[in-house]
């Protein structure tokens, strides 16, 4: 983890929240193991009520994503691709509660894929979530993963991959 970037980060962070209106400190953590390599920052839920933790998230963590979105695209600006720094934002352990029900969702996906031979489409999730299941379903050597569509109505399709010989 670079520490700069980090920083960066964490001050950005916490005066995007103070602004508006969120009195909550943000911490840097490792990245747990199924993050992407990338800062993670967490937003403190201990200074918030359970109405300002809901705010942040939003529904399904769209909030939460949102803000993620503007640390990305923010604290790049300018920068070359070799100085680019990739932020995750979480809150009230939001990210690894739906980790695992990403995990969930790939694995009903593989059976009905290997059970109809049929391709699958996957809805409702954002960009970052179809890039994690991606790569939760790499392992899978009989299938393949696409992205199909335009935001917001874009889809992650799972489907048996077709040898090409």
């Amino acid at each position: 983890m670079n520490e700069t970037h980090a920083e960066r980060g964490q001050q950005w962070l916490t005066e995007l929240l103070h602004l508006a209106g969120f009195q909550s400190s943000v911490s840097v953590n490792p990245d747990p193991s199924f993050a992407e390599d990338s800062d993670w920052l967490t937003i403190a839920d201990s200074d918030l009520s359970s109405e300002q933790i809901q705010i942040l998230l939003g529904d399904r963590g769209e909030v939460l994503d949102s803000i993620q979105y503007l640390a990305n695209t923010t604290l790049n600006i300018g920068l070359e691709a070799d100085h680019q720094g990739a932020y995750t934002v979480d809150l009230a352990g939001y990210r690894a509660e739906r980790y695992e029900e990403l995990k969930q969702i790939a694995e009903k996906a593989v059976e009905r894929v290997r059970a109809s031979g049929e391709e699958v489409e996957l809805e409702s999730l954002s960009s970052a979530e179809r890039r994690q299941v991606h790569t939760l379903l790499k392992e899978y050597s009989d299938l393949e993963t696409t992205s199909r569509g335009q935001e917001p109505n874009r889809r992650l399709v799972v489907r048996p991959l077709v040898d090409s010989e």
